[in-house]
């Protein structure tokens, strides 16, 4: 099997969708939305919520086109830093 480069697994420009789960919240929401947009730009039409079933947690999922492979992992630390942050994908 042949090791493959992270890099080499997209090809840039490309549509790409960044999901985190947090607490529940307006705050939450645009939290993740100012992570990402700190490094693309952000439509409110590409922002997706979703509550869970008890309405503790949310998931935020934000569609934007990324033009490298610096933009991925710069948005990624970015959000890890959100406060509330439970899980990222």
């Amino acid at each position: 099997m042949k090791d493959t480069d992270a890099k080499d697994l997209l090809d840039f420009p490309c549509d790409y969708q960044f999901k985190a789960v947090g607490l529940a919240g307006d705050s939450f929401r645009q939290a993740v939305v100012v992570a990402v947009g700190k490094h693309v730009d952000v439509s409110q039409d590409a922002v997706h919520c979703r509550p869970s079933g008890k309405g503790t947690y949310q998931s935020v999922s934000v569609l934007v086109t990324l033009y490298n492979y610096k933009q991925l992992t710069d948005i990624y630390a970015e959000i890890r830093q959100v406060e509330n942050l439970k899980m990222l994908l």
